[in-house]
């Protein structure tokens, strides 16, 4: 299908994109690597008649380690998160999101703000923005706002931003000690969306239990959530199969499962509680 009419315009600064958004009310969108709102607008299933570029503000671009937080700007895309040796080292879960989103083209073009915006129920980085405990730093009319990421996915394709609020940054606190972090997931194999993916994000104290375990999970709910029994029955434990195991049976406990053609909800459930235990044993394997 073809989209409806709309005027296209290009911001040169964060600030004149939050004006525009406010000018035009509720009729704009912000576009930046297109891949979440084209689509939706060749389907018709969004029909701005203002489309405000944000692609080109250099500014909002980079990943920065400073003062024990991960700073990426929202325009950061995929390939520079898969590839960045600070994202790597500080939050690796991020990185393996990073890599597994799309192919190779949209992993070129794509940005961390523009999907954790568009808030797909089955996108890769909500999962290991929850389980990394990370901020959503936004802009408004009336300035910055931090948002934690376990307020931030409210449902399906909505987001606790204000309507004239766009994502100018993402703030991941960086662990000390021994600690490790990983993502995986069960994609459906047309589109590369994840029926189920989890992120798993531990710390190894001196004894080596585990403490500050954060699990996040995608692509089974409206949206992604943390896994918050699981985690509880984990913290000051010492790892081990049965322990881990038996811990990720509540890894959906209380969430009402997507049901559709690619998987049922029974099927998804499970496959929370079998990728929230792999994912922590890589994690934990990276964090010895």
């Amino acid at each position: 299908m073809i989209a409806h009419n709309f005027e296209y315009t290009v911001a040169t600064s964060l600030g004149e994109a939050v004006n525009l958004l406010q000018k035009h009310g509720g009729r704009a969108k912000i576009v930046a690597g297109g891949h979440s709102l084209i689509p939706m607008m060749k389907l018709r299933l969004a029909a701005p008649e203002f489309l405000i570029d944000i692609g080109r503000i250099p500014e909002l671009s980079y990943v920065n380690k400073e003062n024990g937080k991960i700073r990426i700007g929202a325009l950061t895309t995929h390939y520079v998160i898969e590839t960045s040796d600070a994202v790597a080292r500080g939050c690796h879960a991020l990185a393996d999101a990073a890599g597994l989103i799309g192919d190779v083209q949209v992993r070129n073009k794509g940005t961390i703000g523009g999907s954790l915006s568009h808030a797909d129920p089955a996108a890769d980085y909500p999962a290991s923005i929850l389980a990394l405990d990370a901020t959503i730093v936004a802009l408004g009319p009336k300035g910055e706002r931090q948002i934690p990421a376990s307020k931030f996915f409210v449902d399906m394709l909505t987001t606790a931003l204000e309507p004239n609020e766009i994502v100018r940054e993402i703030q991941i606190p960086l662990r000390s000690g021994r600690t490790g972090s990983a993502y995986l997931k069960m994609a459906q194999k047309a589109s590369g969306f994840a029926i189920c993916g989890a992120a798993a994000v531990v710390e190894l104290d001196g004894s080596g239990r585990l403490s500050n375990v954060g699990i996040g999970i995608t692509g089974v709910g409206n949206h992604a959530f943390r896994a918050t029994d699981t985690e509880k029955a984990l913290n000051g434990q010492k790892p081990a199969p049965d322990l881990l195991k038996k811990a990720c049976e509540s890894a959906g406990k209380g969430i009402i499962a997507l049901d559709d053609i690619h998987a049922s909800a029974n099927y998804r459930l499970d496959l929370a509680r079998v990728f929230s235990r792999r994912a922590l044993e890589a994690a934990i394997e990276r964090a010895g």
